[in-house]
């Protein structure tokens, strides 16, 4: 494969490094990515007193939204939501242009805290992390980066997210393609210029959906590959008024309230009535205000049981297939379109802006991967059953190996040479979404078994406990903490049996269905915040009893 059509990466390996980040020298606490949730990990083990190093593979900060830029990448939940609550100052001084701020945006704003907060020059950039290994007699960790440098720490937080593995699906001939070909997860910083190209696009999920419309007028002809087709509902996406700015910046202290204890992550209100409460003509008047929602509040502020109710799913799924029918003008285009094989939130709903619009353009096609399947890619494009067509470019907008990919490529191998790998090679185990048996002062919030809704408050309050569980080590004078099997089994028992709390279906990615060979099993937490927040307060109350403390046998300055 020429460099031309290898899959591009938005890396920059000649990231200078500050004195401050030069390799050498032990540090306390060793933090792996700065995404959302790396960032906030490092400034709370620094303002905790540890010493602090982070590592990311990318030349600056930002996680997904560093290695996501795509045309039209954008938050599908509200700025204002997504952001850091530990300062009012930061609240006070940083803006949200937009409801849902596109990709320029939110990389700023995550440049934008960690210059606030002097946190760069605790952050090695341009280095992956390929083995992360325990010393027992020591109690630390040996962390090697590709290029050959060792980092030692007391505490390793690998906080690398849970969509920052790229996957694509193995389909014969993907080297031989002579154009060039992108994974939205890592996508090129350059901006590639679209104008007259023929653009095949294989993939319709939340990235998919966004990147159609942002491109369909640029391009001599677009064709969409769909193998499932989303219920998909429009973003609502508006600036942020002056009023509205005011607004935010004199409710701060009771909007950070709100955002976390709410059980979604969310501003929303939930409403508190059945759909059968209502009337039919009534129950349209709602799926019409909702329609007309932003984003999750399709979910959120939906009637409590639409996603139980087979009823009032039903009626809602209708309501959307009508919208998709009354845009999409081409008949046999919108049936593909409507999903046949799963209700309103069996699977993670995108939302979109002008994406049904999009099919309605000349040169824009829609192919149903399932009744014309792809045999292969060749030198100049695609073959499917039906025949091949030519591509200058392909977009690979086909997923991540969801929750556990990132942590299983670390190369962690914890007491007696475990690997973290292995040890989860029948899907992940845990203790409240961060810690797991067997490989004592490491952690990983934002990781599997974590969150159910907005992601930087979950991952957030993770944090939280991490740090506090890094502190009270410390305190107590201990070298080493590691949650005991019986606390890790009782969380992962109630993760797992816990599944009809959630209207996620098996097959969806978030339990790792979209994997081929990946055992399917539970990834998230459906159990829910409040119920995370409340074995947290727990823990802390009967003083850490769900970890083992003890000394290393080899002191080490």
């Amino acid at each position: 494969m020429s460099e031309s059509t290898k899959v591009s990466s938005a890396t920059d390996h000649h990231a200078a490094r500050t004195p401050d980040t030069e390799p050498g020298g032990r540090v306390d606490v060793l933090v792996i990515g700065a995404g959302v949730t790396g960032i906030y990990q490092l400034h709370r083990a620094r303002e905790s007193g540890f010493s602090v190093k982070l590592i990311e593979a990318g030349s600056s900060v930002g996680g997904t939204w560093y290695w996501n830029r795509y045309p039209e990448a954008r938050f599908d939940s509200e700025s204002y939501t997504y952001g850091y609550l530990f300062s009012k100052e930061l609240w006070e001084d940083w803006e949200w242009s937009e409801r849902f701020a596109g990709q320029p945006e939110i990389e700023r704003y995550f440049n934008h805290v960690v210059d606030r907060f002097d946190l760069r020059r605790h952050m090695v950039f341009g280095s992956r992390v390929t083995s992360a290994v325990f010393d027992e007699p020591s109690g630390t960790w040996t962390v090697t980066t590709d290029d050959g440098t060792e980092h030692r720490a007391r505490f390793v937080i690998a906080a690398t997210g849970i969509l920052s593995v790229p996957f694509i699906p193995d389909i014969p001939g993907r080297a031989d393609f002579r154009g060039d070909q992108h994974h939205t997860g890592r996508w090129p910083k350059t901006p590639i210029d679209f104008t007259g190209k023929r653009v095949a696009q294989i993939g319709t999920g939340s990235s998919g959906v966004q990147i159609v419309p942002a491109i369909a007028d640029q391009v001599a002809g677009l064709t969409v590959y769909q193998k499932v087709a989303d219920w998909a509902t429009p973003l609502n996406n508006g600036p942020i008024t002056d009023e509205e700015q005011a607004d935010l910046k004199a409710n701060f202290e009771s909007i950070r309230e709100t955002l976390n204890t709410s059980p979604s992550g969310f501003l929303h209100e939930i409403t508190m009535r059945s759909g059968l409460d209502d009337s039919p003509e009534q129950r349209q008047e709602f799926f019409e205000e909702r329609w007309n929602g932003p984003g999750f509040t399709k979910l959120s502020e939906h009637y409590y049981d639409m996603t139980t109710n087979p009823t009032v799913n039903k009626e809602w799924c209708e309501f959307i297939a009508g919208k998709i029918r009354d845009i999409v003008e081409d008949p046999a285009t919108a049936e593909k379109l409507i999903p046949k094989d799963h209700g309103y939130g069996g699977r993670r709903p995108p939302f979109v802006t002008g994406y049904f619009e999009a099919f309605n353009k000349p040169g824009v096609t829609l192919v149903d991967v399932n009744e014309t399947p792809i045999t292969r890619l060749t030198e100049t494009g695609i073959e499917t059953s039906e025949g091949a067509r030519e591509f200058d470019i392909i977009i690979w907008a086909t997923g991540y190996d969801f929750g556990t990919g990132a942590l299983n490529r670390l190369g962690v191998r914890g007491r007696q040479g475990l690997a973290l790998k292995d040890y989860w090679a029948e899907g992940p185990s845990t203790y409240l979404g961060v810690a797991v048996a067997g490989f004592p002062n490491f952690f990983f919030p934002g990781g599997p078994h974590g969150a159910l809704g907005n992601n930087p408050r979950y991952s957030g309050d993770q944090v939280d406990f991490v740090t506090d569980v890094l502190v009270r080590t410390r305190d107590s004078g201990h070298d080493v903490v590691e949650v005991t099997d019986a606390a890790e089994q009782v969380w992962t028992d109630l993760v797992n049996d816990s599944a009809s709390q959630s209207s996620f279906l098996t097959s969806s990615y978030f339990y790792g269905a979209n994997i081929p060979g990946k055992p399917v099993r539970q990834l998230l937490n459906p159990t829910g915040r409040w119920k995370l927040q409340e074995l947290i307060r727990e823990v802390g109350t009967n003083d850490y009893n769900t970890f083992r403390f003890s000394d290393a046998k080899e002191k080490d300055a």
